[in-house]
């Protein structure tokens, strides 16, 4: 069976595919047999690569994916009565069902913002917490650095909030699902997000060309005598862990992880300037990263989802997301753009024949 190979949609960077290198890395680690549970030689050196690239007291646990690695490490920065700082557009508030509550034991205070994006102020007024022993306590902050808005942490942001979380004795942690699309962004090293001071951040694959996993990243040691036991008790432990290794070598050694990520980033700033150019289309958030947040006319948006996958934001505004891929050309978004104007068009002639 063999799927429809010229279907292209933009609901998620999670509906492309795997980028040739990477399935040549995985081919590659595929011969003979090696030890499991990460004691294969592919992790041995994706640990010594991460200590390269972030830092050299930077540890790392590949998981399987984005929610595993979050709970995984949210539960080993939190205590059992620990409660978690966050945005409510945050994923482990809304798209993570609830396991973060379920298998870490935590609470989530989740905080209004209008651009996804906490600020040491904000996070100043869940504070008041701190020592009622009625009240689930303030543990750790969750940072999305590209947040579910699409919009990117400033480094400075980062360290504003790392002082104030050092101030109070709390942890920072980093979901770093789209780590690589805030670095395009920001221009920065993965070393320049380690010296931010955060404790531990992910960096995710899935979404950037690889074909599965992401990489719990410990910079502060305190919070890594415990983590192997933690990921195997979240059943994040992968037996065969060579293969989700084996395609972080070739994507962090190669540059492609920053590559890739930058075509991404661009091709949702040709979205956007393309969007803009249509009638009564609103772009609500900055274009920051690899996702366009929209308003769409009412009139032509159901017809543009049927053919062009893509997901609603908010259905009482006619709001929706756009994601570009790895993969994305300029012709896709063409297309989606002449469809738009083709059916913009045939709605005014029908107004007009009224």
């Amino acid at each position: 069976m063999v799927h429809n190979l010229e279907q292209f949609a933009f609901a998620s960077d999670n509906y492309s595919g795997i980028h040739p290198d990477i399935l040549q890395a995985i081919t590659n680690a595929n011969g003979g047999h090696q030890k499991a549970y990460g004691n294969d030689i592919y992790t041995q050196k994706l640990g010594e690569l991460i200590k390269e690239l972030f830092g050299q007291n930077a540890s790392c646990y590949p998981v399987f994916n984005g929610t595993g690695a979050n709970i995984t490490a949210l539960t080993a920065l939190s205590p059992r009565f620990g409660a978690i700082i966050c945005t409510q557009t945050a994923h482990i508030h809304n798209d993570e069902i609830n396991a973060p509550e379920y298998i870490g034991n935590f609470k989530i205070l989740a905080i209004a913002t209008s651009d996804g994006k906490l600020t040491p102020d904000l996070i100043q007024k869940e504070l008041y917490r701190l020592g009622n022993e009625h009240a689930a306590q303030p543990a750790v902050i969750y940072l999305s650095l590209v947040s579910e808005l699409g919009t990117c942490y400033g480094l400075d942001e980062i360290r504003a909030i790392v002082a104030l979380a050092k101030q109070y004795k709390l942890a920072v942690y980093i979901d770093g699902a789209r780590l690589a699309n805030a670095c395009a962004y920001l221009d920065c090293s993965l070393k320049d997000i380690a010296d931010t001071g955060v404790d531990i951040l992910s960096l995710g694959g899935t979404k950037n060309g690889l074909m599965i996993g992401e990489c719990i990243i410990v910079l502060n040691q305190k919070f890594d005598s415990d983590m192997k036991y933690l990921r195997k008790m979240t059943t994040q432990l992968g037996s065969k862990m060579r293969f989700i290794s084996a395609q972080f070598i070739t994507w962090l050694s190669s540059g492609l992880w920053l590559k890739l990520a930058a075509h991404s980033n661009q091709m949702a700033n040709y979205f956007a300037q393309g969007l803009r150019t249509l009638p009564n289309t609103i772009i609500t958030q900055p274009v920051q990263s690899n996702a366009v947040f929209v308003i769409l006319p009412k009139s032509i948006k159901s017809a543009l989802q049927e053919k062009y996958h893509f997901y609603d934001w908010n259905v009482h505004t006619n709001e929706v997301r756009l994601m570009t891929s790895f993969d994305t050309t300029k012709n896709q978004i063409d297309e989606f753009l002449d469809t738009a104007r083709a059916l913009l068009n045939n709605v005014s002639a029908t107004k007009n024949q009224l």
